[in-house]
């Protein structure tokens, strides 16, 4: 993998991981579209790091509240019932999921997970997912003829079974193409939840996954043809740009629908069926060299 390689693929990786449109899908379409070699599942978990560190930096407010409570629950009974330790537990619960189906499907994730057909099938069935969630969300928001405005939940009102539906989401990101923030956000927003309080424990949620993830990957970095040093690289980039993305799409989401993304994720499916179905573009372009 060259520099310039590492510098693209950093920033397409700190572009997309905040944005409910799969980060892991656009590095593997970057890379066929480029004429480079996948840069392969180790790549894209280790860069992931890059951006959760932007995460840490963005949340440290809530993450230190979130540790000091938990920890002080842990031989302090009555902190069980704070919400910040109750949040502590949460994330330990909503993570377990993505962990033993990340060590099972792993041979599953770094081959037949990657081929751009089933990247295009997951764009597109989790846009409409997407699209259908952030309808409701809306209605409930707006109300309209003949109806009223309802109250989401907040995360106040996350329990032990939300805690697990939204891990369960949150697995599905696996695949390529179906997005970590998009398959949790939508689970909350289907559950009830408001953009924010969705968008808020889906990022909290991914910090474990995503560091250990990237740490289980280290192993990996300098077989094939991606070295330690453009890796790096890579995640240095996906940091500074992942933080500018996260502050802005927080700001998004308050006001803003998720309709565009949804557009964008079944254009862009449908795009890459018509190049594979033309020939144009093979549906695993990299994937032998990578």
């Amino acid at each position: 993998m060259s520099w310039f390689e590492s510098f693209v693929l950093g920033l397409v990786q700190g572009l997309t991981e905040f944005l409910p449109i799969s980060s892991s899908a656009h590095l593997r379409l970057t890379a066929a579209f480029a004429g480079w070699h996948d840069p392969g599942a180790a790549f894209t978990a280790i860069t992931q790091i890059g951006t959760e560190a932007a995460v840490l930096i963005y949340f440290r407010q809530d993450i230190a509240r979130i540790l000091s409570a938990w920890f002080r629950s842990l031989t302090d009974r009555a902190m069980r019932s704070d919400h910040d330790a109750q949040m502590g537990w949460l994330v330990i619960v909503g993570s377990i999921p993505i962990g033993v189906l990340g060590l099972t499907l792993k041979d599953q994730i770094e081959g037949p997970f990657r081929d751009l057909r089933l990247i295009a099938t997951t764009l597109i069935v989790m846009g409409i997912v997407l699209g259908v969630a952030d309808r409701l969300a809306a209605r409930d928001e707006t109300g309209g003829r003949h109806r009223v405005v309802k109250e989401r939940k907040t995360l106040k009102d996350l329990g032990v079974r939300d805690g697990l539906i939204y891990g369960f989401c949150q697995a599905m990101a696996l695949i390529p193409g179906v997005s970590r923030s998009g398959a949790t956000i939508s689970g909350g927003l289907l559950m009830g939840y408001t953009r924010e309080s969705a968008a808020r424990y889906s990022f909290l949620l991914a910090i474990p996954a995503v560091l250990a993830s990237g740490a289980y990957e280290l192993k990996d970095v300098g077989e094939g043809h991606v070295s330690w040093g453009p890796t790096i690289f890579a995640t240095l980039v996906a940091f500074f740009v992942g933080y500018a993305v996260i502050a802005w799409f927080m700001k998004f989401i308050t006001t803003k629908s998720f309709m565009p993304f949804v557009v964008y994720r079944i254009l862009l499916g449908i795009l890459i069926f018509a190049l594979v179905w033309s020939g144009a573009l093979s549906p695993h372009a990299g994937e032998s060299a990578g």
